[in-house]
């Protein structure tokens, strides 16, 4: 199993667009994909509070590749995209990392 750790910083006072966002748009085309997130957290204490870090869960290198490539190129993702940044950007960079456990991990 391979995990995706990606953590979004948002342009000032846009998370809960963000938020928003995945909540009523994003997740339904993750499930139309078979994208299987793993976990979503905002930061309580850190760097910034304007964070939204989750975790998706992948079989394989393989497999990322052809479900998020599907999801990116999605009509329906780009419209929602579009929609959701009407009142302007809301995601100021994106850091992505993939993650592969160790063999002490309790997650595997």
């Amino acid at each position: 199993m391979i995990y995706e750790m990606r953590v979004y910083r948002c342009v000032p006072g846009r998370l809960p667009a963000l938020l928003k966002r995945f909540e009523t748009a994003t997740l339904k085309l993750w499930e139309k994909h078979g994208i299987r997130q793993a976990g979503f957290f905002t930061t309580l204490i850190g760097e910034s509070s304007q964070e939204l870090t989750y975790f998706l869960a992948w079989e394989s290198l393989a497999e990322r590749e052809k479900k998020w490539g599907a999801f990116v190129t999605d009509p329906d993702w780009l419209e929602a995209r579009s929609k959701s940044e009407a009142d302007g950007q809301i995601v100021g960079n994106i850091v992505s990392q993939l993650l592969t456990p160790t063999a002490f991990s309790a997650v595997k």
